[in-house]
């Protein structure tokens, strides 16, 4: 037995976990948490580039000829003619670079195109740009330069909806990315193991692991190198990309050089370095994510459910900083990349989850101590309870039901005490059961006796909550008596003693709040309503004839529930304790639907307004 309670308290302590990661596959399905991904993309080479975690360096073979300001300045406004070009390459003869990327299209005839082709042709490791228009058709380079080359790469890219550059292509429609054409043309006959292309695929593309910020990459101005200002052997060998920096052409942003933007060339030379070392970004498969928010929210929530509130608060704390830890070193030392994100999310998630299943049964249990309505309301005041330490009291109209076992006294002397605790909390459970099932409050058990409420509400008071509260006053007190006689047919079978009952039930003013002092408070309703119900209840044993349900309720009352319960006048009574007389009527029961109300009624308090019993 002790197993199974194991098993049913383990699989309770996980359900806010299951529901928790349930939510966070949902969101991540739906694409809810792409955007906070993507931040948590941005914040990982952040905290590389702080120095908290080992940094990395840019492959040493890349290099930049940058067109930049100065260029400009020298050579005038871009585009230029194609000799600059071929004048570059002729810089670049004595001691050639292992491979020269130009991510520039040359699609257009230009002034001296063939002393660029046989540039172009004489270096014999030159690769040229491709790339597509709006409407999809290519745009290749001239055909005298394309034969020339050694190679053509495409320059296509989309950055993602906020701006930031975070995957490349390295293949589109079947044509490799410029890198990867330049580290083919590089590598030769021993190529590294590089993606290849997949049949059918328009695009392929592979996460960027941005190194360093982009001015960390080894640069030289076109005009330097043109000029010779650049050591001869500051290239050689080199895998060398060609392409404009100037302010204003061809810019991005990168996780680590928003502001300002840095040039599309930068982007190519990440994607060289990142086949070349083998260190592009690996995100986690979705099908592993969804496991992974899965096993998250199952531990977690096992972990939570069995913690006091300091250490949920501290886990609550922790853990965002545990998890961004855990991925950040993934980052930094696998070039793994696990999302951020949905797993904090799930965690947060998860111990929301717990926190609502703790409420749900703190308040059931607190409900078996004050009356459901009462833990609604302290739940529903929780601010005014909080800073007052005790519910706001009101003054309100309510009904009121006193009821308690006729000759108690007698019998519980006829009986041990644990002969009277098992008998009697059987009757106690009855008859509030029928109490809450009508909602009704249990203000309270006074040994045998019981003092309910119907009618309180802190959704404003109406006529229709005052009726309401009469009606279901009735309809619990004739409920009572149908269970009642149902008990005592157990106490028979038992050997038990029958009980006998007497209810009074009246409506008018009270004031409900919470009495007592601040170690000790009780929600309670105070007021001459409760007194004149109280003694309804004691007038039962004298009021004998035409009573069947033993119920008296006051004319107040009965003002309320007249179209729904039949009642007959009892007397015009002056109750001890009161100078007032109060017209008594006795519960008869529910009265048909279709039977029309007797008129004899309304006039019982002028035919029996003489009649006077002290009490």
């Amino acid at each position: 037995m002790s197993r199974v309670r194991r098993f049913v308290a383990a699989t309770q302590a996980v359900i806010p976990g299951a529901v928790g990661a349930a939510l966070a596959i949902g969101i991540w399905q739906w694409g809810g948490w792409q955007p906070w991904e993507e931040m948590g993309y941005n914040y990982l080479f952040q905290i590389r580039e702080s120095g908290i975690l080992p940094q990395a360096i840019w492959d040493e073979t890349i290099a930049i000829i940058a067109i930049d300001n100065a260029s400009l300045e020298k050579y005038g406004s871009f585009p230029w003619s194609r000799d600059r070009y071929a004048q570059l390459l002729q810089a670049l003869e004595p001691s050639p670079p292992a491979v020269i990327g130009f991510d520039l299209l040359f699609i257009d005839p230009g002034e001296r195109d063939t002393e660029f082709a046989d540039a172009i042709a004489q270096a014999e490791n030159v690769v040229l740009a491709t790339a597509w228009d709006e409407q999809g058709k290519i745009l290749e380079p001239l055909a005298e330069l394309k034969q020339a080359s050694a190679s053509v790469g495409q320059i296509w890219h989309n950055p993602d909806p906020d701006g930031i550059s975070r995957r490349a292509a390295v293949f589109t429609k079947g044509i490799p990315g410029l890198g990867v054409a330049m580290i083919q043309v590089a590598d030769g006959d021993k190529p590294k193991s590089l993606p290849q292309p997949i049949s059918g695929k328009q695009q392929q593309s592979i996460w960027l692991n941005w190194i360093q910020k982009a001015e960390a990459l080894p640069t030289y101005s076109f005009a330097d190198v043109v000029e010779g200002k650049v050591a001869p052997d500051a290239l050689a060998d080199k895998l060398v990309l060609v392409g404009v920096t100037a302010t204003g052409i061809d810019t991005l942003r990168s996780p680590l050089n928003k502001k300002p933007p840095i040039s599309g060339v930068y982007l190519h030379g990440t994607l060289i370095d990142n086949l070349r070392q083998s260190r592009q970004l690996q995100p986690l498969a979705e099908p592993l994510i969804l496991l992974l928010l899965l096993l998250l929210g199952l531990g977690l929530s096992w972990v939570l459910s069995n913690q006091g509130i300091k250490s949920r608060i501290a886990i609550a704390l922790l853990f965002p900083v545990i998890w961004l830890g855990i991925a950040a070193a993934a980052f930094s030392y696998d070039h793994l990349w696990l999302p951020i994100a949905a797993p904090i999310g799930t965690g947060l998630l998860t111990l929301a989850g717990v926190q609502l299943r703790e409420k749900h049964q703190l308040m059931t249990l607190f409900e078996t101590y004050v009356a459901p309505k009462t833990a609604q309301l302290i739940w529903q005041q929780q601010g005014p309870v909080c800073s007052l330490d005790a519910i706001p009291s009101q003054q309100t109209t309510a009904t009121i039901l006193f009821m308690d076992i006729r000759g108690f006294t007698t019998i519980s002397e006829r009986m041990t005490p644990a002969e009277v605790y098992s008998w009697l909390n059987p009757y106690l459970e009855t008859m509030t059961n029928c109490i809450m099932d009508h909602d009704g409050i249990v203000d309270k058990y006074i040994g045998d006796a019981i003092m309910a409420v119907f009618g309180v509400s802190n959704e404003g008071l109406t006529s229709e909550t005052i009726r309401d509260g009469a009606l279901n006053a009735i309809a619990a007190c004739l409920e009572m008596n149908h269970c009642l006689a149902l008990l005592n047919q157990r106490f028979q079978q038992e050997g038990k003693p029958l009980i006998e009952v007497g209810i009074g039930v009246h409506t008018g003013l009270v004031m409900a709040g919470s009495l007592g002092s601040k170690r000790r408070l009780n929600y309670s309703v105070v007021g001459d309503t409760v007194n004149v119900a109280s003694r309804l209840q004691s007038l039962n044993k004298k009021v004998t004839n035409n009573n069947p349900h033993h119920i008296l309720i006051t004319s107040s009352t009965y003002e309320y529930v007249r179209d729904r319960y039949q009642a007959m006048p009892i007397q015009s009574l002056k109750l001890r304790g009161r100078e007032q007389k109060t017209l008594i009527y006795s519960v008869l029961g529910q009265k048909p639907q279709t039977q029309p109300q007797p008129g004899f009624y309304t006039q019982s308090a002028d035919v029996l307004s003489s009649l006077q019993i002290f009490l």
